[in-house]
C-alpha cells in the first residue's frame, strides 16, 4: 500500500484540535489498509497528491464539485481577478445578475433563483416555501436519497434492512444520535421507482401533503436511474394534487447536461436546488423554480437568508464554470460520457473474465460499480442487498493502485479526465479485480 506517514502524524496531530481529527464525518474513513483519512497537498487536472507524495487519478472529485478538475485555470482567473473588489457586501453586484441570468437561461424550471452556500441549506430554503405555498405539513422522500444532513430530511437515508420496515410502508428511521424526533414526523417515506405505490399514497394522503423531494438519479445510493415513465408519472401526479415537486440536483446539476437531470430526461419539476459542480469547488448552491413560489420569500415573507449568499468570488466561479461547460454548446458533455461508458464497459469486460458478480450502473459522468448477481438494481432495497464490503475492499485495493473514487463507490468525471486516465485506471482495476479474494 502507498505510504502515509506524514498523513498519520497530520491525523494525530488533528486529534488535538479537530473534533474526531477531520471537519465533517463523511471524512473519516481512509483507503487501503489504514483507516486513517488522508491529507492532500494538491490537485492538479484529474490528479491529487497526498502529503506523503502519493499521486492518485481522482474520481471522487471532492464527492462531485470540482467538474472542471482540480485548480481549473480558467475559474481561478475570474476569481482572482475580483479578490480586489472586495468578498462580502451584504448587498448585490452585477455578478450575482449575471450568474442567475445564465441559470435560468440554461435550467428548464429556472424562473428565478436564490443563491446559498450549500446544498443542504437550499434544500431547507425549498421545503420551508412548499410549506407556505400550499399549507401543508407533510414532505414525501424516498429510501436511500441524501437531502443534506439536518434533522428534518436526514432520515432513511441507508437504514439497515431489518429496521426499515415493510417495502410498502417504510419506516422513517433517523441517521444520527442527537436527532430530534419531533423534527421529521412530518416525513414520509416511500421506497423510490414504485409509481403505483407513489399514487395510492397521494390519492389517499394527498390533501396533506406539500411536496415531494428527490433525487431524479439517486447518485448517493448507487447512481440508480429512474424506471421508463416514474418521472412523467410523478410529475402527472404531483400536478393532479396540488403537490409541489422538488427535484435534488445537488449532484446531478450541470454534472449530466446544461439542464440538469430535468434537461436529461425531459421532466420540469416546480423547484430545483443546484450546488456542487455549480462553481467548481467554490461553495455555492442556488433553489431555482417556479415564478408564482419563488416570488413568496418576498411578497410572504418567507425567511430566506444567508451572510455569505452570492459573494463576490463565488459569482464569479459559477460564471466561469457555466462559461467553460457551456462552450461549443456543450461539448465537453460528449466527453465525459464517452469516457465514462468506457469506463463503465471496461470495468464490466474485467469483471467477467474473472467470473465476479459486478453490476455498473449509471450514466457518463456520474456511475456506481456494485457487487451482485443482480441484473439491474431499482431502489434502495436491492443497493443494499448488494456485497458492501467486497465494494469497501475494491475501493482501497483501487486505491493502493493509484485510482481514487468516494468510499461509498461512486465515480464522478470530470472534463479533465482523459483517455489515457482509463486506460491507466483498467489497468490498475484489472489489478484490483485479482487481488479480490
Amino acid at each position: 500500500m502507498p505510504a502515509s506517514n506524514r498523513s498519520q502524524a497530520f491525523h494525530d496531530r488533528g486529534q488535538g484540535v479537530l473534533a474526531g481529527g477531520v471537519s465533517s464525518n463523511f471524512r473519516y474513513g481512509g483507503y487501503g489498509d489504514s483507516p486513517i483519512p488522508l491529507y492532500y497537498e494538491r490537485g492538479e487536472g484529474s490528479r491529487l497528491w497526498d502529503v506523503d507524495g502519493n499521486s492518485a487519478i481522482d474520481y471522487a472529485m471532492a464527492n462531485g464539485p470540482t467538474i472542471l478538475g482540480h485548480a481549473p485555470p480558467t475559474v481561478l482567473e475570474a476569481v482572482k481577478e475580483t479578490l480586489s473588489m472586495g468578498q462580502l457586501f451584504a448587498g448585490q453586484t452585477e455578478l450575482e445578475l449575471q450568474l442567475a441570468e445564465r441559470i435560468v437561461e440554461l435550467v428548464p424550471c429556472a424562473e428565478l433563483v436564490r443563491f446559498a452556500s450549500s446544498g443542504t441549506e437550499a434544500i431547507q430554503a425549498a421545503l420551508r416555501l412548499v410549506r407556505a405555498a400550499t399549507g401543508r405539513k407533510k414532505i414525501i422522500k424516498f429510501e436511500g436519497h441524501y437531502h443534506g444532513w439536518l434533522d428534518n430530511v436526514f432520515v432513511s437515508v441507508n437504514p439497515p434492512l431489518d429496521q426499515a420496515g415493510p417495502v410498502e410502508s417504510p419506516k422513517t428511521v433517523p441517521h444520527t444520535p442527537g436527532q430530534a424526533e419531533g423534527a421529521f414526523e412530518d416525513i414520509i417515506v416511500l421506497p423510490w421507482n414504485d409509481l403505483d405505490l407513489f399514487a395510492s399514497v397521494l390519492d389517499e394522503r394527498g390533501d396533506e401533503i406539500a411536496g415531494v423531494i428527490m433525487e431524479p438519479i439517486n447518485c448517493n445510493t448507487g447512481s440508480i436511474l429512474p424506471r421508463p415513465g416514474y418521472l412523467e408519472g410523478v410529475r402527472a401526479l404531483t400536478e393532479k394534487h396540488g403537490v409541489v415537486l422538488i427535484f435534488d440536483e445537488v449532484v446531478t446539476g450541470f454534472r449530466v447536461g446544461l439542464g440538469g437531470a430535468q434537461g436529461m430526461f425531459g421532466v420540469t419539476p416546480d423547484l430545483a436546488i443546484f450546488a456542487k459542480a455549480l462553481a467548481a469547488g467554490f461553495p455555492l448552491a442556488a433553489l431555482v423554480g417556479r415564478r408564482d413560489l419563488m416570488e413568496r420569500f418576498k411578497t410572504e415573507g418567507v425567511m430566506h437568508g444567508g451572510t455569505y449568499n452570492a459573494g463576490v468570488m463565488v459569482m464569479a466561479a459559477g460564471l466561469a464554470t457555466l462559461e467553460a461547460l457551456s462552450a461549443n454548446h456543450g461539448e465537453v458533455y460528449e466527453t465525459m460520457a464517452r469516457l465514462g461508458e468506457r469506463l463503465m464497459q471496461g470495468l464490466r469486460d474485467l469483471a467477467k473474465d474473472r467470473n465476479i458478480p459486478f453490476l455498473v450502473q449509471g450514466i457518463g459522468p456520474v456511475f456506481h460499480p456494485a457487487f451482485t448477481d443482480a441484473r439491474e438494481i431499482c431502489d434502495y432495497r436491492a443497493f443494499a442487498a448488494a456485497d458492501a464490503e467486497r465494494r469497501l475492499r475494491f475501493c482501497a485495493a483501487l486505491h493502493n493502485h493509484g485510482v481514487r473514487i468516494t468510499a461509498r463507490g461512486t465515480w464522478l468525471l470530470s472534463t479533465a479526465h482523459t483517455d489515457a486516465d482509463v486506460d491507466e485506471t483498467l489497468v490498475a482495476a484489472a489489478k484490483a479485480f485479482d487481488e479480490m479474494p
